[in-house]
Formats: C-alpha cells, structure tokens, sequence
C-alpha cells in the first residue's frame, strides 16, 4: 500500500493559525519543525515517500495540508475551504498534484469542502457536515466520485469529521461517539486517539499524546509508530492534518 506522502512545511507564522475549539497557546515554530521533520521521517520508515508541496510562509495553516485536498485513486479533487483565508493553500497544492500524474478537478462556489471533514473507509467516503464544509460541498465531492458511496455525517463540537473519528485498517471507526453520529465506534481512552494514519494493513500512526490507546491498539494485534506533534496540537491539528497519503 504505501506510496507517496504529499506535505508541507510549517512556516514562520504556524503561530498565526486558526483556533475555534480550544484556547489560544503560544506554538513555538523551531520546535514545530523539528516535529514535522520527524512526523515525515515516520512516513519514510514505513514505505511513504515524502513529496513537498511549495512553501506557503504567508499562510500560518499551509502545513495542514490534507485541507487542500481529496484524493481518490487517480483523481485528486481540490477543496474550498470553509475558511477564506485558507483558500490560497489550494494553488500549491494543485500543482503539486498535477506533478505526480494525477487528474485534478475542483469544488466550486457555493460549495465548501475541507479535507479533514473527509474520511474514506473502502468503497465508503464519511464527509462531515462542519463550519467548514456545506451541503453544497458534500454534493459536488459526491458527483465527483459516482464510484464511491458517499455518507453526509452530523457532527459536534470538533473542527472537522477527522478530529473526532478515523479508521484503522480493518475498517473499524475509532472515535467519540459525544461528537459524532456514527454506530458502532470504537471508543478510545483518550481525545487524541481519534486519530490514526493508517500506514500498512497492520500499522498505524497516532499521536504520543494517546499512550493508552497505542497500548489498546497493540492488543488488537496493530503495529503503532507513536509521533509527538504537540505544538500542532495547540492548533486543533493532529496527525492525519499534516499530511495526504497516496498509495501506489
């Protein structure tokens, strides 16, 4: 499965970047550097290989870069962010994209989609209904890929669909069932344990804020790569925002 891992560096301003659910922190830029470069350093070990989207240093949330963009086999459809001031994120991406082969399409006016409402689970594609992705979205992702299933989902109290739930690689949904109504969650012992990347068929990456369900997991029979990603925390970031995996 793994392929490449498409990413962005932080910039100068991360410090400067959106905060809606939780309190303002100070986010120390050296240090979230030395975070991502070891984030990326996890994807290579494990088979990702790391491609970079073009600096955006005006931008302070450039580096959540899974925003900006869906990808679906060959298709990489390129969002409209909820959040005008992220929208100029798009461009870089989309050349990005285009450079490793891939046909991209876009979502349009009035539509809103941001990638983190975005969770696809096999043939399944759960879009969340946030602040930052509408209806109007949800229907254009949905007409963009009339191969996939596409599932609206009602949420609360989190940024995006993939702050409250994500999928391990059986296909299990693992997140809080206060935030978001989906049957048959596996509930995690902590917030940040709502977020795996999946790496292999038996591997997952999540946060090192989520100790106790790395352990959890392991006795599930997965293989966890623990990363700490603290000052993108502060941010309402988490491990599946930094990144877009394409498998090969």
């Amino acid at each position: 499965m793994p392929g490449i891992a498409l990413l962005r560096k932080p910039g100068p301003r991360v410090s400067e970047g959106i905060v809606t659910h939780i309190e303002r922190e100070p986010v120390d830029h050296e240090q979230a550097l030395a975070q991502h470069d070891a984030y990326v350093a996890a994807l290579a070990e494990n088979g990702w290989r790391p491609v970079y989207a073009a600096d955006a240093d005006e931008l302070p949330d450039a580096p959540f870069v899974e925003d900006a963009v869906v990808v679906s086999g060959r298709l990489a459809v390129l969002t409209r962010p909820g959040a005008p001031e992220r929208r100029p994120e798009v461009e870089s991406v989309a050349a990005a994209v285009r450079d490793l082969g891939l046909r991209a399409v876009r979502i349009a006016a009035p539509g809103t989609l941001d990638g983190g409402d975005v969770l696809q689970v096999g043939p399944t594609v759960y879009v969340g209904r946030s602040a930052r992705t509408n209806d109007a979205g949800i229907r254009q992702l949905a007409s963009l890929l009339p191969e996939r299933q596409v599932v609206p989902v009602n949420m609360s109290g989190v940024l995006h669909l993939k702050s409250a739930v994500t999928a391990l690689p059986d296909g299990t949904l693992i997140g809080d069932p206060r935030r978001v109504e989906l049957p048959n969650l596996l509930v995690p012992p902590e917030e940040p344990g709502s977020h795996v990347v999946v790496l292999d068929d038996d591997r997952v990456l999540l946060a090192a804020s989520a100790p106790a369900t790395a352990a959890m997991l392991e006795k599930r029979g997965f293989i966890t790569i623990k990363v700490d990603i603290s000052e993108f925390e502060k941010l309402e970031g988490c491990v599946t925002c930094l990144s877009v995996l394409i498998p090969d």
